[in-house]
């Protein structure tokens, strides 16, 4: 078997155009995370604590020298790891939400006996039969 076939073979497994789907929207869903805590969260809080822009916060190690090409200034910026820190703690919550109602399905799943299937027509028509014998006798 050629490498071609193998990798065909490899791509056009489910596995991994499910993987492939899932890596697309989680990068869609995470530049919503961040618009929702850059731009909806973190301004209220800011303004909540006095006008601050928690992306703006940090401190400063190195002041930029006069050419801020050659002397750059050096800072922690933990305002920025802060608004990252909230949006893994919102990812980290809706994803425990989904895996949360997936299980609470799956455990109603096998808490429900499936019915028994309903007879055939040939399964009623012999149950028939064999009453209406029973009944000659």
């Amino acid at each position: 078997m050629g490498m071609v076939s193998e990798f065909k073979d490899f791509i056009s497994k489910g596995n991994v155009v499910d993987l492939a789907v899932g890596v697309i929207i989680g990068a869609a869903f995470g530049k919503i995370v961040t618009s929702l805590v850059d731009q909806v969260i973190m301004p209220p809080i800011g303004l909540l604590i006095g006008g601050i822009d928690f992306s703006a916060l940090k401190v400063v190690l190195k002041a930029a020298g006069d050419d801020a090409k050659t002397a750059p200034e050096v800072a922690i910026q933990y305002g920025a790891f802060l608004n990252t820190l909230i949006q893994f703690l919102i990812v980290a919550f809706v994803i425990f939400m989904v895996v949360k109602a997936i299980n609470a399905m799956r455990r109603k799943e096998a808490e429900a006996p499936a019915a028994p299937p309903a007879p055939t027509s040939t399964e009623v028509l012999l149950t028939e039969i064999r009453d209406a014998l029973k009944a000659r006798k």
